[in-house]
């Protein structure tokens, strides 16, 4: 378990994860900079501390997660916080609603109608105003 960490895989990585594309770091990170040139920094294994912090701080993660980040290890824990739980524990969460979302949409509908209602009768009042006024 003494793997190497992969800078420029973890970059990958988090870029993917954050739904940003080559280009679009390309383009934070300057002129000089190009999606094929990105690509290439993806390939490296270790990448300069200054860059990988700028890297870091355009997709708002950690240096050092980006840094230190191995899916190994992360596969590790992951496994390991479910193995101490028997299946029963897993199971345990409800899933299901406390209420029947159609019976919420028609109480919705229920109270538009009767809001509709009122407002209709305002306007029914304003239209008996407007005729006594013009009818004097």
């Amino acid at each position: 378990m003494n793997e190497k960490i992969h800078h420029g895989r973890n970059i990958k990585r988090f870029r993917e994860m954050m739904g940003i594309k080559q280009e679009a770091l390309a383009f934070e990170l300057g002129e000089d900079w190009s999606q094929k040139k990105i690509s290439q920094l993806e390939q490296k294994e270790e990448v300069e501390d200054e860059l990988l912090r700028q890297v870091a701080e355009i997709l708002k993660v950690p240096a050092e997660a980006v840094k230190n980040f191995s899916e190994d290890e992360a596969m590790h824990i992951f496994n390991n916080s479910f193995e101490s739980h028997d299946s029963s524990t897993l199971n345990a969460v409800n899933n299901y609603c406390s209420f029947n979302p159609l019976d919420k949409l028609m109480e919705a509908m229920e109270e538009n109608k009767k809001l509709y209602e009122r407002l209709l009768e305002s306007e029914r009042e304003k239209v008996e105003i407007l005729k006594g006024i013009v009818g004097k």
